[in-house]
C-alpha cells in the first residue's frame, strides 16, 4: 500500500508541474500578441499622421525636390523674405521630450557705426515673369510693412554725387537700389563697381533715358527694345562680371504694355515707385528732405525714389536718414534671386560705343603734352 500511495503522489506531483508550464506558455503567447497588436496600431497611427512641416531657410525650395516623408513645397512665390525662419520641428520626440524651435538666424551683419540706423530686413525678389513693384502703378505685391521704406537711386552712376550717396548710406550700415542708365555707366565704370562693391544691388534704366512711351520708341517695338538692352548691356560690363539685378525701372515711370509684356518675357521685374521725392525739380536739399517726409507721413511706408544724379539729393540723404530714424522708419533692402543675363547682339553693339572712331588708337601721353601750366 505504502508503494502504490509513494507513486500516486509522484504522478500528482507531476501533473500539478505540467499544468505550470502549460499556464506560462499561454501566458507568454498572449503578451506576444498583445505586444504585436500594439506595435501593428502604433504604426498604422503613424501612417494616418501628417508628416512634420518643412521649415524654408533663406530660400522656397524648388517645385518638384520634394525629400521622402516631407510635405510637399509649394512653387517659390513671386517674392520672397531673405531672412532665414526656424523650421519647424515634430510635437513629439524621444522619451515624449518637447522639442524646442531652433532660434531664428539673420544674414544681416551688426552695424559697425555707432548710432547706426542699419537694416531692418532684407527681401529677396524671385523675377521670374516680370512682376512689378511700387504701388504707383502695380497693386498686386506688397513687399513693405509698416514704417518700412526701401532707398531707391536713378540715372547715375556719377561723378561726386554717386560716392557721396554711398558715403552716407555706409554712415548708417543702410543698402539701397540704384537704376543705372547705360551711357552713365559706360562713362563711369569705375563708379558702378564702387556701388556693387558697396554691397548695394543695380539694376537698369534704359541706355540713354528715353521715353519708350513716345515716338519713335512707341511705334518700333524693335528700337525700343535695343535701348532697354544696350543698357542692360552697358551695365553689366561696366560691372565687370559682378553681378548685376534683372531689375529695371521706366524713365518717365512711363510703361507701355507692349514692353511690359517684353520684360516678363525677360524676366526682368519692373520697379515704379510708391513715394516719388520730385527731387529733379528741387534746387535745396531741404526741399527734398520735406518731400520726402511729407509723403511718408501719409502714407506710412513705401518705396522711394531719388535720383544719385543729383547734387542736392547726395547734399541731402546724412539729414534725411537722420530723420527717417528718429521718425521710426525702417530701411529694407532687395536683392534678386537671380542675376542679370544679356543678348550677345547688344552686348555688341555697347561695345563699339567707344570704337567710332579708328583715328584713336596712339596712346595718350604721344598726342596730348602739357606745355604750360
Amino acid at each position: 500500500m505504502r508503494l502504490i500511495a509513494s507513486i500516486f503522489g509522484l504522478i500528482s506531483l507531476s501533473l500539478v508541474a505540467l499544468g505550470l508550464i502549460f499556464s506560462q506558455k499561454l501566458v507568454s503567447a498572449g503578451s506576444t500578441a498583445s505586444d504585436t497588436r500594439a506595435a501593428s496600431s502604433a504604426q498604422n497611427d503613424l501612417a494616418r499622421s501628417p508628416p512634420a512641416q518643412v521649415g524654408l531657410i533663406g530660400r522656397a525650395t524648388a517645385p518638384g525636390a520634394q525629400a521622402a516623408g516631407t510635405a510637399a513645397i509649394p512653387p517659390a512665390p513671386a517674392l520672397a523674405q531673405a531672412t532665414p525662419r526656424a523650421p519647424a520641428t515634430n510635437s513629439s520626440t524621444q522619451g515624449n521630450a518637447q522639442a524646442k524651435p531652433a532660434a531664428t538666424a539673420s544674414n544681416i551683419p551688426p552695424c559697425d557705426k555707432p548710432g547706426g540706423m542699419g537694416l531692418a530686413r532684407i527681401v529677396e525678389i524671385d523675377t521670374t515673369g516680370g512682376p512689378g513693384f511700387g504701388f504707383e502703378h502695380f497693386k498686386q505685391y506688397d513687399i513693405l510693412r509698416d514704417k518700412d521704406i526701401v532707398l531707391t537711386f536713378d540715372d547715375g552712376p556719377w561723378p561726386q554725387n554717386t560716392p557721396a550717396v554711398l558715403k552716407a548710406l555706409a554712415d548708417e550700415c543702410l543698402k539701397a537700389t540704384f537704376f543705372q542708365i547705360g551711357k552713365h555707366a559706360t562713362w563711369h565704370p569705375e563708379i558702378t563697381k564702387q556701388v556693387i562693391e558697396a554691397g548695394m544691388t543695380v539694376g537698369t534704366h534704359t541706355w540713354s533715358h528715353k521715353d519708350l512711351a513716345r515716338n519713335p520708341y512707341a511705334k518700333d517695338l524693335e528700337q525700343a527694345e535695343q535701348e532697354i538692352e544696350m543698357g542692360n548691356s552697358a551695365v553689366h560690363m561696366a560691372a565687370a562680371g559682378a553681378p548685376v539685378a534683372p531689375f529695371f525701372r521706366f524713365p518717365d515711370l512711363q510703361h507701355p504694355p507692349q514692353l511690359l509684356e517684353y520684360l516678363g518675357q525677360r524676366n526682368i521685374a519692373i520697379f515704379s515707385t510708391d513715394i516719388d521725392s520730385r527731387d529733379f525739380k528741387m534746387h535745396k536739399p531741404d526741399e527734398v528732405i520735406k518731400s520726402v517726409m511729407s509723403q511718408l507721413e501719409k502714407r506710412g511706408k513705401g518705396i522711394i525714389l531719388m535720383h544719385d544724379f543729383q547734387k542736392n539729393t547726395a547734399e541731402a540723404l546724412p539729414e534725411l536718414v537722420r530723420q527717417l530714424k528718429a521718425g521710426g522708419y525702417k530701411v529694407v533692402h532687395m536683392v534678386p534671386r537671380g542675376q542679370l543675363t544679356t543678348i550677345p547682339k547688344y552686348d555688341e553693339m555697347v561695345s563699339h560705343q567707344d570704337k567710332l572712331s579708328s583715328n584713336n588708337t596712339r596712346p595718350e601721353n604721344s598726342v596730348v603734352h602739357t606745355i604750360g601750366e
